[in-house]
């Protein structure tokens, strides 16, 4: 009887009555003591309700049943596909839609329901691979900033090949702890594709210089992303980086002479095919044979053997980086020693030289500011000290 009078009402009602009403009468289908017959007829109401023509209406609905597990699932997924300030709660809260439902709502959906579907408390791998294939940059950026979503290695990438260009896509990322190393070495790779591209299209430098800049920036954030990666993290970067034609002889050549030993031979097993104990084994043999047979084997080109022979010299007569912050830095004296070398070897070639040349300038003046660091830090502590005396 209750129901039959509210049909009738709700023919006339004004729309904000008419959505106080759905409100309360989807309330009371959820926690009221209703009869069979009377729960039936709320539900043959409340289905009648999502024709009408106020969204008002539809969104209390939705609001209503959209954290419950017990909600009629026939409207719930009514409700899911309608307009996105409908379906939005329905979308970002029901536990009655599956993976499938999702991902066929973020094909077919605009980004407002793509971003919905990306705050969900759970968002699992098949739904954010779905959003990184075919989702809007803001769907993008709520999936990682969402500490729930289950995103794995390739939905990543995908997400930096479509929106890596885009600066808070990028500040999203790059500030997470557990980003892969091959996921934020091509983010860096998008940075300084990005860059380059402004500086030339401002005509401040021509595209060959940018595209130099780029490259040796690029390679530098690398060596330091290298650094800092763990068990299968490196091999994982080391691969990205044969992929993407960036793994050089003179990437590898400057993982030497930062004395990072684990990229050189992660590096050098990956274009070898030779398992890295194996390629440890043969640098420990410290005989030029052996090295020069490696290097072959790994595609480095000849002209470059003598330059990672010394460097390989000197870093057994000083010790590999034992820190993170130290494998992410040519060292000086290294650099000038296989610099010296090659410059006074007439077959030298000169992109070589001129590969040096470069690392020495880099190395001097990284040098240069770390020692100003310590100078400063020293003055500032010996301010504080003074200050506590004179108190």
């Amino acid at each position: 009887m209750i129901v039959r009078q509210f049909l009738s009402w709700v023919r006339t009602a004004p729309a904000g009555e008419r959505a106080d009403a759905t409100r309360a009468l989807a309330r009371a289908w959820l926690i009221s003591d209703l009869t069979d017959e009377d729960r039936g007829a709320a539900e043959g109401a409340l289905l009648m309700l999502l024709d009408d023509p106020s969204p008002l209406v539809r969104q209390a609905m939705a609001e209503v049943f959209a954290r419950s597990n017990d909600a009629p699932a026939a409207i719930v997924q009514a409700l899911s596909s309608d307009q996105p300030s409908v379906a939005a709660p329905i979308l970002e809260h029901s536990p009655l839609l599956i993976d499938a439902d999702l991902v066929d709502i973020v094909a077919t959906g605009n980004s407002d329901t793509q971003c919905a579907i990306a705050r969900r408390i759970k968002v699992p791998a098949p739904v954010c691979a779905a959003i990184a294939e075919v989702g809007s940059a803001a769907a993008a950026l709520e999936l990682i900033e969402n500490p729930y979503a289950e995103l794995a290695p390739f939905s990543w990438d995908r997400i930096v090949e479509r929106h890596g260009h885009l600066a808070a896509i990028r500040e999203a990322m790059l500030v997470l702890d557990d980003l892969p190393a091959a996921t934020r070495a091509a983010l860096v790779d998008k940075l300084s594709e990005t860059l380059a591209q402004f500086v030339v299209a401002k005509n401040w430098l021509s595209a060959d210089r940018a595209g130099q800049v780029a490259c040796e920036a690029r390679d530098r954030s690398t060596i330091n992303i290298a650094s800092r990666s763990r068990g299968e993290e490196l091999p994982g970067l080391v691969q990205h980086l044969r992929t993407t034609s960036q793994l050089t002889a003179g990437l590898i050549l400057r993982a030497l002479l930062s004395g990072n030993v684990e990229l050189f031979e992660t590096a050098l097993s990956e274009l070898a095919d030779l398992p890295r104990a194996r390629v440890s084994g043969l640098l420990k043999d410290r005989g030029t044979a052996s090295l020069h047979a490696l290097l072959r084997r790994a595609g480095i080109p000849e002209t470059t053997f003598d330059a990672f022979r010394v460097a390989l010299d000197a870093c057994h007569e000083t010790g590999f980086a034992d820190t993170a912050s130290g494998a992410a830095r040519l060292r000086r004296r290294m650099v000038e020693r296989v610099l010296t070398h090659c410059a006074t070897d007439r077959d030298a070639a000169e992109p070589l030289l001129i590969l040096l040349r470069r690392f020495a300038t880099e190395s001097a003046r990284e040098e240069a500011r770390m020692l100003c660091d310590e100078v400063m830090a020293e003055d500032f502590v010996a301010g504080i000290e003074f200050g506590l005396i004179a108190a």
